[in-house]
């Protein structure tokens, strides 16, 4: 990634220059059901930030790249438990380039809440407070990001935390692999599998976890079955 190309992806965040410690820049507020991970299918509240420090080829919310509104901190927190859900997942975008994310999720975990945060792995996740449930979403090479991957991440990984790959083909399965086997993932957190949507059918992944006994999980995104795909607030 150039400098110039890193600078323009984090532009909008200057929304937030002198403002970082009492604001947010969120691109929506929503409760919908969980699509992903081990909490599929359970009433969820997204919290979706706007900016990201990746491309991947495969973006499904790429307008949350840029489209969003800045936020005080404690109406944020009070649209996300106004909804009354106990699972709250916080998102992007990449929420962990704002300096108050993981403020968020304590004040979540204090009301009671069950707290997710989706990242891409790019960014050091030890900020997170204790009891926060991270899915690591591992960029594999044909996402086209993969050189950014923060692979100390792995070892930063809590009991309740996930990882996830997104695949888009064969060599992204065998490459998604071998890290699993070589660093006993499957051993140490629960291993998310998923398709890149419309690039990979499940029925072919099944496939090969099954041919390799591959101790891991088929993760689809169930809401792009409940709703039409490209739906926004679902």
């Amino acid at each position: 990634m150039s400098v110039a190309s890193k600078s323009e992806r984090l532009k909008p965040l200057e929304a937030l220059k002198g403002r970082e410690k009492t604001h947010l820049l969120i691109a929506e507020i929503y409760a919908s059901i969980q699509g992903e991970s081990t909490h599929a299918g359970r009433p969820c509240v997204f919290v979706r930030t706007t900016a990201c420090n990746l491309r991947c080829q495969y973006c499904d919310t790429a307008w949350a790249f840029t489209e969003g509104k800045v936020m005080a901190f404690d109406d944020v927190l009070k649209q996300a438990l106004g909804y009354g859900v106990p699972l709250v997942e916080i998102t992007g975008g990449e929420p962990l380039l704002q300096p108050l994310i993981p403020k968020l999720c304590q004040k979540l975990l204090d009301a009671g809440c069950e707290v997710l945060v989706e990242t891409s792995g790019a960014l050091d996740i030890s900020p997170l407070p204790q009891g926060t449930k991270t899915i690591l979403d591992i960029k594999t090479p044909t996402s086209g990001e993969d050189k950014a991957n923060d692979y100390n991440n792995l070892r930063r990984l809590r009991p309740g935390d996930e990882v996830k790959f997104v695949l888009c083909n064969r060599a992204d399965y065998e490459w998604a692999r071998d890290l699993i086997k070589r660093e006993k993932l499957h051993e140490r957190t629960t291993v998310l599998l998923s398709c890149a949507f419309r690039q990979l059918e499940p029925s072919q992944l099944v496939t090969w976890m099954i041919e390799d006994k591959l101790p891991t999980r088929l993760n689809v995104q169930l809401h792009k079955f409940v709703w039409p795909p490209a739906q926004r607030g679902v």
